[in-house]
């Protein structure tokens, strides 16, 4: 059994533990990636439905840019690879960033 002073000292590391960061992936508008691709990505990476990939795909569209969604740092970063990635791979100048919540 845990003396007292070392249940103290749990609880006061737990206190002391901070949530992750979130950081919000951005899709960027460009006037070479078809509106279709962009419904694909947001569908596919960022596990969209129809309505809200159209959503999104909208702000990018007319806002130049869009909120895919937000996620801890290294969830965030791989989006960002797998959508230059997918994008590269089907001759598209798709861009997208990320930035701190």
């Amino acid at each position: 059994m845990a003396t007292k002073e070392e249940c103290d000292q749990t609880l006061e590391r737990e206190a002391s533990l901070q949530p992750p960061r979130k950081y919000q992936v951005l899709l960027h508008n460009d006037h070479y990636t078809t509106w279709e691709f962009v419904i694909k990505v947001l569908e596919r990476i960022f596990h969209k439905n129809q309505t809200e990939a159209e959503r999104i795909t909208y702000s990018v569209h007319h806002r130049g840019v869009g909120v895919c969604g937000e996620y801890t740092r290294e969830i965030a970063q791989t989006k960002v690879l797998q959508v230059h990635s997918t994008a590269k791979a089907n001759g598209f100048p798709l861009r997208c960033s990320m930035k701190e919540v």
